[in-house]
């Protein structure tokens, strides 16, 4: 990479720990034991570790490992939903993160209603989102449904909303943990337009799926975790993908 490369993610060291408690039946004896030490002390199971690396603006990178390597940990340190232990991320403007099918909906919410909570939760006025109103609900194509509880929809209609929502606030970074897996092929391949459109538009897409045709033919590099750390990160989406099955068969 040339040094006048603008960089749209930046991790520099980064580590994350989750503490693992002792069963709640033993915090229960050792409570009535006045046993307080023991109680609160807690062993630290570090899931990430010491990862660095440098995405550019307007790149697509795909992650990849076997379960439990970090990925959607990962995800959502960048998306700061997780706060590092260690290290430093940077990012460079507005992030976006689709995980899971329609995190972050309210179930009892039609699917207009939750468009403006996504979008408050991204910060979104509801003015702008009054003018991106009927570009979400046509790319969605759940138009029909639109003022029904989100409760009623299937998976594949929330993740068709999500996705809408998440990719017509044109963010300058969109996360995705498997969202686009959900859903007819028809709707995936008019995701995957939607995302070479964001990236001709200088958006940055980082992406976690287990389609590994998918990531071979959208990504410009794959990286591959494995227990916490980077084990390869390369435009080779070939070596990726046979390191990715080599870590499976070691698990």
């Amino acid at each position: 990479m040339s040094v006048d490369e603008v960089y749209s993610v930046e991790v520099d060291n980064l580590s994350l720990e989750f503490p693992l408690l002792k069963s709640s039946a033993n915090q229960i004896i050792n409570l009535l034991k006045g046993k307080w030490g023991l109680v609160f002390r807690r062993n630290k199971f570090k899931c990430l570790k010491d990862i660095s690396f440098k995405i550019k603006k307007g790149e697509v990178v795909g992650i990849i490992g076997p379960n439990g390597a970090g990925k959607s940990t990962l995800l959502r340190l960048l998306a700061g939903v997780y706060i590092p232990a260690e290290g430093q991320i940077k990012t460079s403007g507005k992030v976006a993160l689709l995980a899971g099918v329609g995190a972050g909906f309210q179930g009892n919410l039609s699917g207009r209603e939750n468009i403006y909570l996504s979008g408050s939760i991204y910060g979104i006025s509801n003015k702008k989102l009054k003018s991106l109103e009927d570009s979400i609900i046509k790319f969605s194509e759940i138009e029909e449904f639109i003022d029904q509880p989100l409760k009623t929809y299937s998976s594949g209609m929330r993740a068709r909303l999500a996705f809408s929502i998440a990719s017509n606030l044109s963010p300058d970074i969109l996360l995705i943990d498997e969202v686009i897996a959900v859903g007819d092929a028809s709707f995936k391949t008019k995701s995957m337009d939607r995302i070479k459109q964001m990236v001709e538009g200088d958006a940055t897409v980082i992406i976690i799926s287990h389609s590994q045709s998918l990531l071979a033919m959208i990504c410009d590099r794959i990286m591959c975790l494995h227990k916490g750390k980077i084990d390869c990160f390369t435009e080779n989406s070939d070596k990726a993908i046979e390191r990715y099955h080599l870590l499976s068969q070691k698990r």
